[in-house]
C-alpha cells in the first residue's frame, strides 16, 4: 500500500479535528467516543494513532481548533487599533450573544459548551481551555490600563449568558438570559468608552 502523502496526512488530521471540535461541543468529551469521531471523519478507528498520541491529546488540540476558528470569525480589523479593533469586537459580541449560536452547540464556544468537562478533565485538556480562555479575553480587552480584566469580564459575561440560555426550559427565558447579557454588554462596553453590542446591531 502506498504511503500517505504529508497533505494527505493534513487533510485527514484537519477533518479529525473537524470532527471532534463538532462532538465534543455537541455531545460532551466522555459521551464522544474516538471510535465515533473517526466514524464522523470518514476514516478508520485504527487510523486515529497515527495523529494522535491519546483521546486526551485529540480533545486538547480540538479545543484549540474551535477557540482559533472562532476568533477567526472576528473578521477584519481583529489585529488591528482602535475602530478596526472596536468593529471587530462588536461583531464578535454581538454573533456570540446570538440565539444561533445559543442553538448550535456543535459549532459555537468550546469554553461555553466544554468549560466545566475541561475542569473536570484537567491536565492539557484543561490547560488548553484556560488558554482559549485568555485568548479570547486578550481579544475582548479594551486598549486600557484595567484592559485585561475588562476582557476578562467580558469572556465570562458571554459564556455565562450562553451556559444559562442552554439551560433554560423555554424560548421566552432563553430569549430573556440572551437579552440580559446583551444589556450587561453593552453597561460594560460604555464604562470602557464603547458600546460593542449596539454598535454591531
Amino acid at each position: 500500500m502506498p504511503r500517505m502523502s504529508a497533505a494527505e496526512k493534513q487533510k485527514s488530521h484537519d477533518r479529525i479535528l473537524d470532527a471532534a471540535a463538532r462532538l465534543f461541543r455537541e455531545r460532551g468529551i466522555e459521551a464522544a467516543s474516538i471510535a465515533d469521531v473517526m466514524h464522523a471523519a470518514g476514516l478508520t478507528h485504527g487510523g486515529f494513532y497515527k495523529h494522535f498520541s491519546s483521546k486526551q491529546a485529540l480533545v486538547a488540540e480540538a479545543f484549540r481548533h474551535a477557540a482559533g476558528e472562532l476568533l477567526s470569525g472576528a473578521g477584519a480589523g481583529a489585529d488591528a487599533g482602535g475602530a478596526a479593533r472596536a468593529g471587530a469586537q462588536a461583531r464578535f459580541i454581538a454573533r456570540y450573544l446570538s440565539p444561533d449560536h445559543v442553538a448550535d452547540t456543535g459549532q459555537g464556544c468550546p469554553v461555553a459548551a466544554l468549560g466545566a468537562d475541561a475542569a473536570r478533565h484537567g491536565g492539557a485538556v484543561q490547560a488548553e481551555a484556560s488558554r482559549a480562555v485568555a485568548r479570547m479575553a486578550a481579544f475582548l480587552a479594551p486598549d486600557e490600563p484595567d484592559g485585561e480584566d475588562r476582557g476578562l469580564a467580558l469572556m465570562a459575561l458571554l459564556a455565562g449568558t450562553v451556559t444559562l440560555a442552554r439551560l433554560a426550559d423555554t424560548p421566552e427565558l432563553a430569549a430573556r438570559v440572551i437579552a440580559a447579557g446583551r444589556r450587561a454588554a453593552g453597561i460594560l462596553g460604555k464604562e470602557a468608552g464603547e458600546d460593542p453590542v449596539e454598535t454591531a446591531v
